[in-house]
């Protein structure tokens, strides 16, 4: 409960730095900068999946681990990061020929700069939370953004436009890997062949496929409306979704950081886990569905409040998105249960159907524009995936499909027709 309290201050720290980052940056910026910047980060966003290879939860995850595991895995973490870097580096022109955006190879080799330093702390950062440090980790989480944060406004107050938000990122991830090794205390020996890691390389092997697979569900949306409508449309619909997302991100970022290590060390206690599971799981119910039904319900004046008035074109795009968002963080809490439960596999497999569907409803929704990604992709998402990935996580391990639709029923409808009520509200106005 205490890691959970702290963890719960951190976010809500970098969540007023984050709105606050938000609200100036959109002001000093236009949407055709963040189109600009969210044509790179769809591409390099994928590419850096590599540079943990599940090897952090691994870590994490594991009832035992010593010195030389350890070691093996973040030399694996470090020489896989620098591979990336160059990989980025090399495919640059080719980022800016496919969105016939010259400016883009240079934003691509800058940002590049960021997979070895994201490398460096993969390891540290989960010793960290294999410890319970929680404290230490939120501190560097704070810090890291509002560095990040005050490099961003600065250089958008400057002047340099788009750069604000390279300059932004690259910024966070160096100094999360400095005050890692700086905090930890932990340092790496020689890797050893001899480790013992093959069962740790092949659990993070199927949690990086996994997130590949997702990953490219998550992001076919922007890469498909910058291609096809450009930088404006993209520019809309990214902050939109960015917005949406960001006080949803804030409760399941530091229930994560928390539940995995604490379930993980319940795993050979299948009711007591079972029960810790679903407490949380109803925690999270409370938090966030009535939050994201307001959020939808004033959909353009959020807009138009925390952005300005060159967004109102997101309000609509912001609610139809909130339609998958209503359910999305009960969704993300099913990947504890594969993780803790070392369930990669299943994971993966799950991650190769549900991708499919979703890639299939943006595909669909595209002739449209971004409006009709945002309708196929969040209507698809309530009916049909999240339906079928409660079933999937049932058919094995500590919690079944009934008990989920259990604990999330007395939340889904409070009071009769509000939530409808608050979809057509921001949708027909």
């Amino acid at each position: 409960m205490r890691g959970g309290a702290i963890t719960m201050v951190s976010q809500a720290c970098k969540f007023v730095l984050q709105t606050g980052s938000t609200v100036v940056l959109a002001r000093l910026l236009t949407p055709e900068d963040y189109g600009l910047f969210g044509m790179v980060a769809a591409v390099t966003g994928f590419i850096s999946l590599f540079k943990d290879l599940g090897l952090s939860k691994a870590t994490v995850q594991r009832e035992t681990i010593n010195q030389a595991q350890v070691s093996t895995l973040f030399w694996v973490n470090v020489g896989v990061s620098l591979l990336l870097a160059l990989i980025t580096a090399a495919i640059a022109p080719a980022i800016a020929w496919f969105y016939d955006e010259p400016r883009l190879t240079t934003i691509t080799l800058v940002l590049a700069i960021g997979y070895f330093f994201g490398g460096l702390a993969v390891q540290h950062q989960a010793l960290l939370n294999r410890q319970m440090r929680f404290t230490t980790l939120s501190i560097i989480d704070i810090a890291d953004m509002a560095i990040g944060v005050l490099v961003g406004v600065v250089a958008a107050l400057m002047g340099y436009g788009l750069w604000a938000l390279v300059f932004m990122q690259l910024a966070m991830g160096i100094t999360n890997a400095v005050m890692s090794w700086t905090v930890c205390g932990w340092r790496p020996s020689l890797p050893s062949r001899k480790s013992g890691v093959r069962s740790m390389l092949s659990f993070g092997a199927n949690l990086t496929g996994f997130n590949v697979v997702n990953y490219f569900a998550r992001n076919a949306d922007n890469v498909l409306i910058g291609r096809f409508w450009g930088a404006q449309q993209l520019g809309l619909y990214t902050k939109a979704y960015q917005l949406l997302l960001m006080p949803l991100y804030q409760i399941n970022a530091p229930l994560t950081r928390v539940a995995v290590p604490a379930l993980s060390r319940l795993a050979n206690s299948p009711d007591r886990y079972r029960q810790a599971y679903l407490r949380t799981l109803g925690a999270v119910c409370i938090l966030t569905m009535p939050l994201i039904v307001f959020m939808i319900g004033t959909s353009d004046w959020l807009m138009t409040v925390v952005l300005g008035p060159q967004w109102v074109e997101a309000g609509r795009l912001f609610a139809l998105l909130g339609i998958v968002a209503w359910t999305q963080p009960v969704s993300n809490t099913t990947g504890w249960l594969f993780v803790t439960q070392d369930r990669t596999h299943k994971q993966l497999q799950w991650g190769l159907v549900g991708s499919t569907l979703s890639i299939v409803a943006i595909a669909a929704g595209l002739p449209w524009g971004a409006t009709g990604v945002a309708a196929f992709y969040s209507i698809s998402g309530l009916f049909i995936r999240t339906p079928l990935l409660f079933w999937y996580v049932g058919q094995g391990g500590f919690v079944r499909t009934g008990d989920l639709y259990r604990t999330l029923a007395p939340f889904a409808f409070r009071r009769p027709g509000s939530a409808p009520g608050n979809w057509r509200f921001a949708l027909l106005g």
